[in-house]
């Protein structure tokens, strides 16, 4: 399989990982020997519950059977769709009401900064230095890291960048600004939290010069941070919320969701003025729905806080620098990107699968499924100190 896999399927690095996987149950994936790998990834923060959740399986086999796709999205109602949309709202503050559902992460980020200027009039939109919030070319736009963008300049003109976290850089933030997107926390910088009350002061600033604040919680938020979004924890509330990731349980979505205010101008000057073919398609938005159920029913929100208290406990060692990040979003600080490339690449050879960040070569990843248990952490932490230990020695 594995020449098959290199021969016909693009890939995005000259190095894949290229485990062949058989199946995936709870918090372990199998590859097709039969070897068993503890997931402290999840998918990049995508699977919140791990594999094959009996609660997600129930919701899509439960769907399978009704219908799929039956037409473009925002013209028929369809139950999940709406259900999952009503629930968010629910669950979210008072003037982010209204959600529209897209195929994936970048897709949403797309929408929210055609929203902005939309709202606004105005086309400067202000980003943070070492963001990430996708990679179609308007999401690669206001990514600040210019190695991961030369090769397909000219990207969206009127873009300035910020440094997160720098108080001096909100002066930035003018009455030509339409929109300022930042990531609520940093994540391909490596999991970097805002200090110091500095989304409050974000927000202040946008709301003084009428800029909308959007932020981006594809990867922080459906509780991974011990909140269902990680804003929550920062005293700040933006005007359009970008979700994605851990929303579909396993299934590819996005979302960005906005006031109802704000929501409709996409209806009309001009009519369709984000439109998707798939966005809300109901199969995945069944996935969706029982995910953010059970998610907001459930205490994995509350436990995830005592099981990064639990990892931090556990990782104690003279190769760690530091574990930055909140919750189940957290990245293991090596002195070098070396040891972090063995780690990661020697955790894999003993059945735990650590992943790379995208921006800090000297960091690990570690976001596991929110169900993980106590045993399957301390089982996960042994390999990690185990290999660190024989590369200390070494």
């Amino acid at each position: 399989m594995k020449p098959d896999f290199l021969k016909y399927q693009a890939q995005t690095t000259p190095t894949p990982l290229a485990l062949e996987i058989s199946h995936a149950d709870g918090c372990y994936i199998y590859d097709t020997n039969n070897k068993q790998y503890l997931d402290f990834v999840a998918g990049v923060s995508a699977c919140t519950l791990g594999h094959h959740h009996p609660k997600i399986n129930e919701a899509i086999k439960n769907q399978l059977d009704k219908y799929l796709h039956v037409m473009v999205y925002g013209e028929y109602i369809q139950k999940p769709a709406v259900e999952l949309t009503k629930l968010l709202a629910k669950n979210l503050p008072k003037h982010l009401e209204k959600t529209y559902l897209t195929n994936s992460g970048t897709e949403a980020v797309e929408g929210a900064l055609k929203l902005a200027k939309r709202a606004t009039g105005r086309h400067e939109i202000i980003a943070a230095k070492n963001a990430y919030h996708g990679n179609t070319m308007g999401a690669m736009s206001v990514m600040g890291f210019e190695e991961r963008k030369q090769a397909f300049r000219p990207l969206l003109p009127n873009i300035r960048f910020i440094a997160f976290n720098n108080e001096n850089d909100l002066e930035a933030i003018t009455n030509k600004t339409a929109c300022v997107i930042l990531e609520t926390i940093q994540g391909g910088a490596g999991f970097i939290e805002p200090k110091n009350n500095y989304l409050k002061k974000v927000r202040e600033r946008c709301s003084e010069v009428g800029a909308l604040l959007i932020l981006d919680e594809i990867q922080s938020g459906i509780g991974r941070t011990g909140k269902l979004f990680g804003f929550e924890n920062y005293n700040c509330i933006p005007d359009i919320l970008v979700s994605g990731k851990g929303l579909g349980g396993g299934m590819p979505i996005g979302a960005f969701t906005a006031s109802g205010e704000l929501m409709d101008l996409l209806q009309d000057n001009p009519k369709l003025g984000h439109i998707t073919t798939f966005g809300g398609h109901p199969l995945i938005a069944a996935s969706a729905l029982a995910t953010l159920s059970e998610v907001i029913e459930s205490d994995v929100m509350a436990q995830s806080l005592k099981k990064e208290q639990l990892i931090r406990k556990l990782l104690k060692h003279k190769l760690i620098n530091e574990i930055r990040g909140k919750g189940l979003m957290l990245a293991l600080i090596l002195p070098s990107a070396e040891i972090a490339n063995a780690l990661i690449l020697e955790s894999k050879n003993r059945g735990l699968i650590l992943f790379w960040l995208l921006f800090e070569p000297k960091a690990v990843r570690i976001t596991p499924p929110l169900t993980i248990s106590n045993k399957e952490i301390a089982e996960g932490c042994n390999i990690i100190l185990s290999v660190l230990d024989e590369m200390h020695k070494a």
